[in-house]
Order: structure tokens, then sequence, then C-alpha cells
């Protein structure tokens, strides 16, 4: 589901591969030995089956989403149990934010505050395509902009700039498809906390990332998209 280096190690996050969708593996955060071997560093399934959440699920294992590094652990989004888990090095895992049935998806950290994207229950309308941003402890959410459909990701750029990954029209054939080809977006938070557009017709994006001016965009059939000039788009 994702990948993060600490220390110039990987650290891999998977899941929707237990026995409750038909697998035979374990649900959660391992840590890269080498090309070929892996070490699970903390079991999110097994945690997830003792400490259900309360919002409805049918996947009891979760679908953990993205993997963040923050204050020296690790968090991680489940989209499916609407929560975000905090999970220590030696494997220790705990709740640290709980939401009700906004679908977290991507993360990102800037000091002590998390933005997490949110693509709002089915059948994620434009206003709960939102990137909200919190702390630890009881705070509260702060909406940051809102209006992308099924917004999957959210990166800082240049300057400051917050973007989202908007991956379009959901397709509407079942809880957890995905939106229609070509109708995805990538685009930026403003000041009035909307969104705008910097780059449309994308294929059903996935992920995130930016470097320098330039953002990195994978997609549902396996390719990796770049826009760039995002800071000053034309």
């Amino acid at each position: 589901m994702d990948v993060i280096f600490l220390n110039g190690t990987a650290y891999a996050l998977v899941g929707l591969v237990a026995a409750d969708v038909g697998g035979s593996s374990k649900v959660g955060l391992y840590r890269m030995e080498s090309p070929t071997s892996f070490t699970l560093v903390a079991d999110l399934g097994a945690f997830a089956l003792v400490n259900p959440p309360a919002t409805e699920f049918f996947v009891p294992t979760g679908v953990p989403y993205a993997l963040e590094l923050y204050g020296g652990a690790f968090l991680v989004s489940d989209g499916h149990h609407n929560r975000v888990l905090r999970v220590t090095r030696e494997g220790q895992i705990s709740v640290f934010r709980v939401f009700g049935n906004t679908v977290p998806t991507g993360l990102e950290v800037m000091g002590t505050t998390v933005f997490m994207a949110e693509p709002g229950p089915i059948p994620h309308e434009p206003q709960t395509g939102r990137a909200v941003s919190f702390t630890s402890g009881s705070a509260p959410v702060t909406v940051v902009a809102a209006g992308a459909r099924m917004l999957l990701d959210v990166e800082f750029g240049p300057v400051g700039m917050l973007f989202g990954l908007s991956q379009g029209v959901w397709d509407g054939v079942e809880v957890g498809s995905p939106a229609h080809p070509n109708t995805g977006s990538l685009v930026r938070a403003k000041g009035d906390g909307t969104f705008e557009v910097i780059a449309s017709a994308l294929d059903r994006p996935t992920s995130l990332e930016v470097i320098g001016n330039t953002a990195f965009i994978t997609t549902l059939n396996g390719e990796v998209w770049t826009v760039g000039n995002i800071a000053n788009p034309r």
C-alpha cells in the first residue's frame, strides 16, 4: 500500500492480504532486511481484530492506506476503519485519531501537524473530498480545503503550497471501486478553503509525491505521470 524510508531502511505497509479477503498473509508494517527478506514489525490486522472501530466495517483487518513518519514513530491511515494508528519502531500499536465515516487516505506531516486526505463516504461527492489537519490528543480537526472528488493524497510543494490528488468521479460499481478513467486531477489548496485544478484528465491516480516543482503521480494501471511547474501553472 505504501513505503517509506527511515535511516536508509525501507518499511512497507501491506494490506488486503488476510483471510477476511481470501488471502493468507498478515496485514501490517514490514521492515525490509534484504531485496527478498522482510520482517513483520507490527501486526495491524491482529490489532484491528481485537480493537474494532466504532464505525461500520466489513473487512475486520481493515484497509491500511498510507504511511508517514511522525515524532520518531509511524502513522498509518486506515480508510476502512476510519482512524489513524501510531506504530512505534518496536511494533507497539495505538489509536492516534478516530474519525467518522470520512475514509482517511493520504498523509503528510509538517512539524507536529498531520495533514490528511479524505474522499468521504460513497458516493464521494465533491464537498466530502477534503484536506484536513490535526495534531495528537483531543485538538480539533481543521478543514484546510474541500471540493475535490475522491481526494486520495496530500503533499506539500514549493513555498508551503498544499497539493491534493483527486481520483475523480466514482464509478458507482461497489464500495472501494475506483473513479471513472480520466476524471482525476491534481489540485492545490487555496486560502479561501477551496481547491484549484492544476492538471486534469488524470487516469485513476492513486498516490502523489512532490519533488521540487514537479509532481509525480502513480496511477491504478501502474504508470507514473509527472506534472511540471506546479507552483506556477499556465
